[in-house]
């Protein structure tokens, strides 16, 4: 039973969807407030949290700074946000926060458990492993400028992404990544210098096949960026091919 911590100031809508969890099968932790969440974490029950789906508007500790200090915690709970009004600017702050997901409020009872069910498969270990297909016929290989594969294991210059561990390192330190953000990797690293779409990556990443919101995929790339790149604003690695999506270098 998937163990999912609800984040919900509002009495009536977190008894409501706490009912519809239980009801799919999830066990519920819940919170009135950010710093309840935190607390609940870091303590013995927190263990068990698979999944977090946050409201951004919380009292006291906004959603944006819980989302924040979890991600300082653990860069592998799936995190989910709320946000009532569908504001773009809140959407692009969360997920620059770390979210890897958002539902708008009032939010259906199928959308929402499609979303956690999605976000705890990209969690699932192994689940990166096989990125890649439909973007090339091997997967596994992704050999740069004369540095071979062995395996699964890929060299990129100082980067090596071992596909079967679903590790990656930059110059020997191992880089933490979110299951999200460790599956775009995986999945652009797969095909190196073929652009994939921003559609394609939301299908095969965050199984959105039904929203073209090019958002998502945005700022996990952003995310990914300030983690493996030297440089951020001058990728060598996740590179923007404008009007049609990102490659993966260096070329």
């Amino acid at each position: 039973m998937p163990q999912v911590l609800l984040i919900e100031d509002d009495t009536s809508v977190r008894d409501g969807m706490e009912l519809v969890l239980r009801r799919h099968g999830y066990g519920v932790e819940t919170a009135a407030t950010g710093e309840e969440a935190l607390a609940l974490l870091a303590g013995e029950r927190g263990a068990a949290v698979e999944l977090a789906v946050l409201d951004l508007m919380l009292p006291g500790m906004d959603g944006f700074e819980v989302c924040r200090r979890i991600r300082a915690r653990t860069a592998t709970l799936p995190i989910i946000m709320l946000t009532a009004r569908g504001d773009d600017e809140d959407i692009v702050t969360g997920l620059e926060a770390g979210a890897d997901d958002y539902v708008v409020k009032p939010v259906t009872a199928p959308v929402l458990e499609a979303r956690i069910r999605a976000a705890l498969r990209r969690a699932e270990p192994g689940a990166g492993a096989g990125a890649g297909v439909g973007a090339s016929g091997s997967a596994g290989t992704g050999a740069v400028a004369g540095r071979p594969d062995h395996g699964d294991r890929s060299e990129h210059g100082g980067l090596v992404i071992d596909r079967a561990g679903l590790t990656v390192t930059k110059h020997g330190t191992p880089v933490a990544l979110p299951p999200t953000e460790l599956r775009v990797l995986l999945e652009l690293s797969a095909a190196p210098g073929r652009v994939l779409t921003r559609e394609h990556l939301l299908a095969s990443v965050w199984d959105h096949t039904f929203l073209g919101d090019s958002r998502l995929v945005d700022a996990a790339v952003g995310r990914l960026r300030a983690k493996i790149e030297d440089v951020p604003a001058r990728p060598r690695y996740v590179q923007t091919v404008r009007g049609f999506g990102y490659r993966f270098g260096p070329l």
